[in-house]
């Protein structure tokens, strides 16, 4: 007979009730990332000791630390960066853990189906992380499109800018969720899954960071003799000689198609890690014929 808790809705408050203590942990550091931002804004950015940026020569460290510059370098990181955690808590917590020691196994015993189990293992984070990742861009945002000082501009192409600032923050958030519950489902040990997903989440950035500016068609200049390059853009190739030179780069107009690009080739990545874990899930679960 199957238990009366994991029956119609139940399953949705079981997982919740599960991982409520990381649920909890993801809501603490959104508020706590979205207050650092509106306090840099609205405190320390108006503050002209602390706003300025960092000193040159004779400067002490709590100057550079507690400067502004300092710290949204520090919390634009902080954020652009979270979906490693993402990705260790799906692969080692949400599927490898629970794989590990039987509770899953324990599950599809009480009328629970493997599919449905897996559908509410990924439903509940994935709308968490979405949120709280939504959350995060709208704040980001709002602080880097009204710095304290012109010199503080964001420079679009710095790597966490450029994903804070749009949907590719939720996008990797949510690719991490995916790729954590492939990764769990594929070693069934917490520890190992925590670090295989990690680690394919950073060699997945790393490797479209890299080749970020070539997703795009770039703004090829050529001309006679040397040319400055405008302010302000992502310089992909440069050379020439003595008598030409030329200079391919994406100027700010193209941050947009870029971003959106990447943004679908990481999405693609997580809808192929969530089918390859249902279909991983039915071949282990399913009776041989």
């Amino acid at each position: 007979m199957s238990s009366p808790a994991l029956r119609g809705g139940g399953l949705p408050r079981t997982v919740l009730r599960l991982h409520r203590s990381a649920l909890l942990a993801w809501a603490v550091f959104v508020a706590g990332a979205s207050g650092w931002l509106v306090w840099l804004a609205e405190v320390t950015g108006k503050d002209p000791n602390t706003r300025d940026l960092p000193c040159v020569g004779d400067c002490d460290t709590l100057h550079l630390l507690m400067g502004y510059p300092t710290q949204l370098s520090w919390a634009g990181d902080l954020i652009g960066y979270g979906f490693v955690a993402v990705a260790g808590f799906a692969g080692g917590s949400l599927i490898g853990r629970e794989l590990e020691y039987g509770t899953a196994q324990l599950a599809w015993t009480q009328g629970i189906t493997p599919v449905r189990w897996l559908t509410a293992k990924l439903a509940l984070p994935a709308l968490a992380v979405t949120a709280g990742g939504t959350i995060l861009v709208l704040v980001f945002r709002w602080v880097s499109a009204s710095p304290p000082d012109p010199s503080l501009q964001f420079d679009w192409t710095w790597d966490t800018a450029f994903m804070a600032r749009g949907p590719l923050l939720v996008a990797y958030a949510l690719c991490a969720l995916a790729v954590g519950v492939l990764t769990g489902l594929l070693l069934r040990r917490a520890l190992a899954a925590l670090g295989a997903a990690a680690g394919a989440m950073w060699l997945l950035n790393a490797v479209l960071t890299s080749y970020r500016f070539r997703l795009w068609p770039a703004v090829t200049r050529t001309g006679p003799h040397a040319f400055d390059i405008p302010d302000n853009v992502a310089l992909v190739n440069e050379g020439g000689d003595g008598d030409s030179r030329f200079a391919t780069y994406q100027p700010p107009s193209h941050y947009w198609p870029l971003h959106l690009t990447e943004t679908a080739i990481v999405l693609t990545v997580a809808a192929l890690a969530v089918l390859l874990s249902f279909r991983l899930l039915k071949h282990r679960t399913e009776p041989s014929a």
